[in-house]
């Protein structure tokens, strides 16, 4: 019997507008085969498409400024049980930018697989000791529940030894469970694709990898400010004006640039 396979997001807040987890689904879709769930895990599931199925963000007793900050959130999902999802799920921060074949990523050796951030991801197979990075990740409903129970059991204990949740799931998952995505198949925007400082304001973007999977945008900018006209990011690592790939991208899974 073929296990089940769950996609799973989470928006909260009014940082991401619905658009996101929409684009997102509709970009996972023409990038998958075979049968798959798509599951947000919202505080507002306002504006989401219908095939997407949506459920609360599991309470954690998190203080305003943990829920916020750090991802904490996410650790919800290695709950013993979390809804009705059961098997195989690959879990995608809001702003990932699908880019290539998702299938892999479920079969891919490891209990755990997350994106290795080490040495900022500027050497790409670098020899710098892996960073658990878990913008993107392959995990199986129930199989490491004391993630999830050991940091309710005194969470800002937690909060405070390990800063954020892909450090703290690093330092108390099992040794030998926690596997890397191959270099090339998760690139960061800012560290692998966005131009040196000031060049930005002159020259694009580099396009992603051919072998690339996903583009992961944490922080600004955020996929959206490539779609705009405008300077975008943070001094003095600014671009300048509409990103034709990024562009393509969003429109072609439904988004609008101008109402996003």
């Amino acid at each position: 019997m073929t296990q089940p396979r769950t996609v799973i997001c989470m928006k909260w807040g009014t940082l991401y507008s619905a658009a996101y987890v929409n684009v997102l689904y509709t970009a996972v879709r023409a990038h998958m085969t075979g049968d798959f769930r798509f599951v947000c895990l919202t505080d507002d599931a306002e504006g989401l498409l219908p095939q997407i199925d949506h459920f609360p963000i599991p309470e954690m007793g998190l203080s305003e400024f943990n829920w916020k900050k750090g991802g904490w959130p996410k650790l919800s999902v290695f709950k013993e049980e979390l809804y009705d999802i059961t098997g195989r799920c690959l879990f995608l921060d809001l702003d990932s930018v699908i880019t290539g074949p998702l299938d892999d990523l479920f079969t891919h050796p490891g209990d755990v697989v997350v994106i290795d951030t080490s040495a900022n991801w500027n050497a790409l197979g670098g020899d710098a000791a892996p960073m658990a990075g878990t913008g993107v990740f392959t995990f199986t409903i129930g199989q490491f529940p004391e993630i999830f129970d050991r940091f309710m059991a005194d969470h800002d204990a937690n909060v405070a030894k390990y800063r954020i949740e892909q450090i703290y799931l690093q330092g108390e998952l099992p040794e030998g469970t926690m596997a890397f995505w191959p270099p090339e198949w998760v690139l960061s925007f800012k560290y692998h694709l966005r131009r040196p400082a000031l060049l930005g304001l002159v020259q694009r973007p580099k396009l992603p990898l051919p072998d690339t999977r996903v583009v992961a945008f944490h922080g600004e900018p955020r996929p959206i400010d490539l779609v705009r006209p405008g300077i975008w990011g943070i001094g003095p690592n600014w671009g300048r004006g509409r990103v034709p790939w990024a562009v393509d991208y969003w429109v072609a899974n439904g988004g609008n640039p101008e109402s996003d």
